[in-house]
């Protein structure tokens, strides 16, 4: 029996539950409950009710499990008038979800009830096609590309790892990156730093990279600090960004960086390289270790040579430089598992990678919560200088406290 759409909409209505606007506002006080807008995305930029997370019914099935995991929690759907809501709140029915309902009269009716809306900070028509295959994904889409417009990065280091991560970081449309360095582009850094190129030889590296990311994207603001990171220049540096990148090659710098980002309570994505071999992870201030936590402790200098003594390959800062970009994407979009509390070493060679469980020390003199309890009485606890028993350890990879992860 042919059925016209009248019948389908009178048998959806028969099987939904539906909820008014104003009953539906009542239920926005309850933070378990999730509102799903099943409109196109256009119709979202015109505005949608706070809190809502769109996936539109064109594609409801595709995103949905993205955007509501959990079958057990309580969804209400809307659109624009009440009517694709009811079909789409059938369709979540039969995958499962317990506790769907629809609101009758959409957006429409919210409107004119006066009930609460927001417009997002919307894209221009370049935006849109520059960024357009992160606006076809729902964990990033129209909302995570403006977060990341509107969010700050700081590089220090704009070497073999910061090359990768500015180039791939402006690309995404990360709308301020800061690069600290003090070098100058010389030829042997040609073969991995691809941020600069052989007709910018001699220039300062913050220039180099300046002159390469506004090419690449100009939507992007560089603030460039052509000066070596200390202590008395860190805290100034790291102020107001989201996100530090560490593409440091010194075991001081690193020190020095880890130290006042954990008590400015900003995350660092931390990768180093030692010449077919890499490591990466990610501090997040009391969520997990830091780099103290992992190394108390600094080598000997003649322990830990550069890349200028031992070489590397070139495409392995490469590789962990856009590991550390996908991490400090994954911070600010707020999406995926960090790697707070995980070690992953990369061997080139073998072409592997193994993880490692990292725990957090409990008399770390920079995050542990003495140290925390210390700085708030003003009476920091005494921090370790390079220890002579270190002379055993194999760095500039040291064995870290850990399990691993089979």
């Amino acid at each position: 029996m042919t059925k016209s759409y009248a019948d389908l909409l009178r048998e959806a209505r028969a099987e939904v539950r539906e909820v008014t606007p104003r009953e539906a506002d009542a239920l926005r006080g309850d933070p378990a409950t999730l509102f799903v807008d099943v409109r196109e995305a256009d119709e979202w930029e015109q505005g949608h009710i706070p809190g809502a997370v769109l996936a539109p019914k064109s594609h409801l099935e595709q995103e949905i499990e993205t955007k509501a995991a959990d079958r057990a929690r309580p969804v209400v759907l809307y659109c624009a008038g009440g009517i694709r809501s009811v079909f789409a709140a059938r369709t979540l029915q039969g995958m499962g979800y317990a506790t769907v309902v629809s609101m009758s009269g959409g957006f429409a009716e919210w409107k004119a009830l006066g009930l609460p809306s927001v417009r997002p900070a919307g894209l221009t028509a370049e935006q849109k096609r520059r960024y357009s295959r992160h606006l076809l994904m729902p964990e990033v889409g129209l909302e995570g590309q403006v977060t990341l417009l509107r969010s700050k990065v700081l590089l220090v280091g704009a070497g073999g790892l910061g090359s990768p991560a500015a180039l791939y970081l402006a690309a995404a449309g990360v709308g301020t990156i800061g690069i600290v360095d003090f070098d100058v582009v010389d030829i042997s850094n040609l073969h991995r730093q691809v941020l600069h190129s052989t007709d910018r030889l001699g220039l300062k590296k913050v220039v180099s990279a300046e002159v390469a990311v506004r090419a690449l994207n100009p939507d992007v603001s560089v603030v460039a600090y052509d000066e070596v990171l200390g202590p008395a220049n860190v805290e100034r540096l790291i102020a107001g960004y989201d996100v530090i990148l560490d593409g440091t090659d010194t075991f001081e710098t690193r020190y020095t960086l880890n130290d006042a980002a954990v008590v400015a309570g900003i995350p660092v994505v931390h990768a180093s390289v030692f010449r077919f071999e890499g490591q990466l992870t990610t501090f997040v201030p009391y969520a997990g270790p830091c780099y103290r936590c992992l190394y108390p402790t600094p080598p000997p200098p003649e322990l830990a040579p550069g890349c200028s003594v031992t070489g590397v390959l070139g495409v392995v800062p490469g590789i962990m430089g856009l590991l550390q970009a996908n991490e400090v994407l994954k911070i600010l979009l707020r999406i995926g598992d960090t790697l707070a509390g995980r070690l992953v070493l990369f061997d080139a060679l073998e072409a592997t990678f193994t993880e490692l469980r990292l725990r957090r020390d409990p008399d770390c003199p920079v995050c542990s919560d003495a140290a925390v309890a210390a700085r708030a009485a003003g009476r920091p606890l005494p921090i370790p200088g390079p220890d002579p028993a270190n002379e055993g350890l194999a760095f500039p990879f040291p064995a870290p406290p850990q399990e691993i992860i089979a």
